[in-house]
């Protein structure tokens, strides 16, 4: 006799926070050393690659969370993939109404300039969550690539007066999520400068792009 399995009684929600690979408007801190060629190309290259590796996972459902707002239509994103935009607001706002709007369910954000990202480590981070309120992965800078809730119970303002871009953006994050119980995932590095994405680079065994000095 055939075992039965129960259906899961929430759906997992991904939610990449991408914006358009526009030139001037991307990686601008990266562009300054390699060019804005090669930054843009970068940023294209990962993009498309995270969002092939997360993307099709059957394990959770994915949407990507789109800026600018005039980008949704944008031939660049997957065909028949679920967009939704960004709206107005600094990142905080734009990531508390990522929150609020997903469907019942543990809801996992995670940016696009994290080379690296796999879908084992997403699947790690749901995992996490089974036993957590939240789940923080973390980056060197300071920062952190992936953020996600259980969101029951629900924790209000986990993005209030963070200090976007520094040193202090993943334990102000944390602040916010006191008296919540808080788990780390994964550290993971982001992209901004040619040294970055020299090491990037390397954990492919290839260079993901040309890198070059003094292009801008």
């Amino acid at each position: 006799m055939a075992s039965r399995i129960s259906a899961a009684p929430f759906q997992c929600h991904l939610v990449v926070m991408a914006k358009v690979p526009i030139m001037g408007r991307v990686k601008t801190r990266l562009a300054r050393e390699v060019g804005a060629v090669e930054a843009v190309r970068f940023f294209r290259h990962t993009v498309g690659n995270v969002l092939a590796r997360v993307g099709r996972d059957r394990r959770w459902q994915t949407s990507i969370s789109v800026a600018p707002d005039t980008g949704i239509a944008s031939p660049f994103w997957p065909r028949n993939s679920a967009r939704k935009r960004q709206g107005s607001g600094d990142l905080g706002q734009r990531m508390q109404r990522v929150m609020d709007e997903a469907g019942p369910g543990p809801v996992i954000i995670i940016g696009t300039d994290i080379p690296a990202i796999t879908a084992t480590h997403i699947a790690r981070a749901f995992s996490l969550l089974r036993g957590a309120d939240a789940v923080l992965g973390a980056a060197p800078d300071g920062g952190y690539w992936l953020v996600g809730l259980r969101r029951s119970p629900r924790i209000r303002a986990p993005f209030k007066a963070v200090r976007w871009s520094t040193a202090t953006t993943l334990t102000d994050t944390t602040a916010n999520l006191m008296g919540s119980r808080i788990t780390m995932t994964d550290t993971l590095c982001d992209v901004d400068n040619a040294a970055e994405l020299a090491v990037a680079s390397s954990w492919f065994g290839r260079r993901i792009l040309p890198v070059a000095d003094n292009q801008a």
